[in-house]
């Protein structure tokens, strides 16, 4: 279970680095999996798509603290 977890962290942490790169240049590779948060969720939520580039960048900090917290967890 803690490596599910971890993995969704490591997802979460991609998605998150993936958008902001989307944001501020362009997508590389892999956009259609990677800016699946970028496209589809943060356009139907006012609050996010007010600022999107902090939500990409908080969707990232939340991946790495969920990475962590999994690793430090007995």
């Amino acid at each position: 279970m803690r490596k599910a977890i971890q993995f969704t962290g490591f997802v979460m942490l991609l998605q998150g680095v993936s958008g902001a790169i989307d944001h501020l240049l362009m997508q590389p590779f892999m956009g259609a999996i990677l800016n699946f948060f970028n496209r589809v969720v943060i356009p139907r939520v006012d609050l996010l798509a007010a600022h999107p580039l902090f939500a990409n960048l908080a969707l990232a900090v939340l991946g790495v603290v969920l990475i962590i917290a999994t690793d430090r967890s007995p």
